[in-house]
């Protein structure tokens, strides 16, 4: 790997004397937002000027690739490991408990000097050992469960009675009644947090997770009316566009602050959604098949804008690539040092990000919905899951399969036609491959059995501030 001033070197934008130290880091990710909603992939009816401006800035990785659901992405992004390595093989039930032993991104970050922030959707365990407090952040700002207001048996769970409007935010192990849309109050945190560190010597990580445009749907009134009445856009896609722009805005507001705060040649802002698309996807998907919660390309193709001014030339990169790859991209940036012990799946991107055809040895992605029935793991060896390889697709698309469907992409990008009687060496090596996988990551599955309390910890934190739910 290229150490920090290899990288600065190797992009030939800037005089090393000139990069004193790595850049602040800024990652972006929403909730639910699919790969064909923005205008700049080709999306007739969505209006999202600031991320079009962010795709035109920025490295674009056109085939990347997160987990079917958000606390699997969530996990896999942080650790740089498979999330059913670390426990996470589901979104409730304790199935979303990012398992003690993982390390983060955010704590291989401070190791270098990072100040770290979260601000807005965890949803990887809210009992108090599983926090972000505890897991590499120094600055916490965020709503509990997978979205605002949800409550469900065990520890996931939000304030009672959250809404999307006016929220109760834990801050730092307090909550805060705030005023305002919820996208419109993460972002307004953050960037008050990023503004203060601009003034600081050292660099910092901000996670900025929106929970839109997750259900349920709610936005200000003026982004609905956006898309209300316009040809084969319905009441909830309207809202969901809505929520989408809501949040274009907002990242208008921070590349305006970056520009203010002078720190906009000295920071990396990564744009990512963190599965495939939801309410969108009927309108328009890019070509792909299927949505969130497949193993089809449109259930897991992401966003990944790399945008870094003056260092990172635009343009798209054209290789296989994923959420795993961030932990060790990141840390080679930082020039931090990966703990003894620490594995990613993942590999750096850092070549790429310099040189788009940079070499880039072929390797296997591994995708499984997970959310099988409790006790059921080891009998669900084939339920929605997916190999993937630089050029073919190996679906088992959901339950009762009893064969893969094997499709080449290079062909089929829509994977419109099972090839596997046409390639049946493919099949059988990928297929051994993945056994090879599902062997090592069963005994891994820490959380299956898990006995949820009694009382969900942001409740039972929320009554004991307020008095009453």
């Amino acid at each position: 790997m290229l150490n920090r001033r290899e990288f600065i070197h190797a992009t030939g934008a800037v005089a090393l004397a000139q990069t004193s130290r790595p850049p602040n880091v800024i990652l972006i990710l929403t909730d639910d937002q699919g790969y064909g909603d923005l205008a700049c992939h080709g999306n007739p009816v969505i209006k999202t000027p600031n991320l079009d401006r962010i795709h035109a800035e920025a490295v674009r990785f056109t085939d990347f690739h997160n987990s079917p659901t958000c606390s699997p992405t969530r996990t896999a992004l942080l650790t740089g490991r498979h999330e059913f390595k670390s426990g996470v093989t589901h979104t409730i039930l304790e199935r979303e408990r990012l398992s003690l032993k993982a390390t983060t991104i955010a704590q291989v970050l401070k190791s270098a000097g990072y100040t770290t922030g979260i601000f807005g959707k965890w949803h990887l365990g809210d009992a108090a050992p599983y926090q972000p407090n505890r897991r590499g952040f120094d600055e916490v700002f965020i709503h509990g469960c997978g979205g605002i207001g949800q409550v469900y048996p065990g520890t996931c769970g939000d304030a009672p009675g959250n809404k999307y409007f006016n929220p109760a935010i834990l801050h730092n192990g307090v909550f805060e009644k705030t005023e305002g849309y919820c996208t419109d109050v993460f972002f307004g945190q953050a960037m008050k947090w990023i503004e203060a560190r601009a003034k600081a010597a050292t660099p910092f990580f901000a996670y900025i997770t929106p929970n839109a445009p997750h259900a349920p749907l709610d936005c200000p009134e003026k982004y609905e009316a956006m898309y209300k009445g316009l040809p084969n856009v319905d009441a909830n896609a309207a809202k969901f566009y809505g929520m989408i722009t809501n949040i274009d805005d907002a990242v208008g507001r921070l590349l305006g602050g970056l520009k203010t705060w002078g720190i906009d040649r000295d920071t990396l802002l990564i744009f990512m959604n963190d599965n495939g698309g939801t309410n969108g996807v009927r309108i328009f998907n890019a070509g792909m098949r299927g949505a969130k919660g497949s193993a089809w390309q449109g259930g897991t193709r992401a966003a990944a804008f790399f945008r870094w001014p003056g260092r990172l030339k635009p343009g798209n990169v054209n290789r296989l690539a994923a959420h795993i790859d961030l932990f060790p991209t990141l840390a080679e940036i930082a020039g931090a040092k990966v703990p003894a012990g620490v594995r990613p799946d993942g590999r750096s991107l850092v070549p790429l990000l310099n040189k788009p055809d940079a070499p880039w040895p072929d390797r296997y992605l591994f995708t499984h919905l997970g959310r099988w029935e409790i006790g059921k793991a080891a009998e669900s060896k084939h339920l929605t899951c997916r190999v993937r390889d630089a050029r073919y697709s190996l679906v088992h698309p959901g339950k009762g399969e009893a064969t893969w469907l094997l499709f080449d992409l290079k062909a089929d990008p829509g994977e419109s036609k099972d090839a596997a009687a046409e390639f049946p060496e493919v099949v059988k090596r990928m297929d051994a491959a993945y056994e090879k996988w599902w062997a090592e990551i069963l005994p891994l599955l820490e959380n299956e059995n898990a006995v949820p309390p009694k009382v969900n910890p942001f409740v039972e934190l929320y009554e004991r501030q307020f008095g009453h739910r």
